[in-house]
């Protein structure tokens, strides 16, 4: 396919907020009171409670996920997500505010192993700071499946 590649994907900003650092703790079973203590997150030199390593998928809620599949050109009853990967560059605390930008870095259609053809797309958010420094890279894959 490949004239996806380089293409902007969406742009979504929000905040990293207590209530839902506690949250994201609660149902992923983080048991570090630094998730959810501001003197105990103060006691390991950060600002406020620390967010979990998962934290930014609250994007997805500000996104239109199927206007970005649709902008693709991906039938969504076909996608499934392959991989996805962070990578920080700091921690993010409460109070932070982020605005995650997401773009296409690779799109490859390659035959699949049991026939039918697979579309791999690969997407990249940069989730920057105020001051416009990259504090987080998100890498996610998504497959097409080829028609049945």
């Amino acid at each position: 396919m490949g004239s996806t590649l380089g293409m902007l994907v969406d742009r979504v900003s929000f905040d990293v907020e207590r209530g839902k650092i506690a949250e994201f703790a609660r149902a992923t079973f983080a048991r570090d009171p630094a998730h959810t203590d501001r003197d105990a997150a103060a006691l390991r030199g950060f600002e406020d409670v620390l967010a979990t390593g998962t934290h930014v998928v609250v994007a997805g809620h500000q996104r239109d996920q199927q206007a970005v599949v649709r902008s693709l050109g991906l039938d969504l009853p076909r996608v499934v997500v392959g991989s996805t990967r962070w990578e920080y560059e700091r921690p993010l605390v409460a109070g932070d505010r982020l605005t995650a930008v997401r773009s296409v870095v690779a799109d490859e259609t390659k035959e699949g192993k049991r026939g039918g053809r697979l579309r791999i797309v690969t997407l990249e958010t940069d989730y920057l700071d105020r001051d416009g420094r990259c504090v987080l890279r998100q890498r996610e894959v998504l497959i097409e499946r080829g028609a049945a």
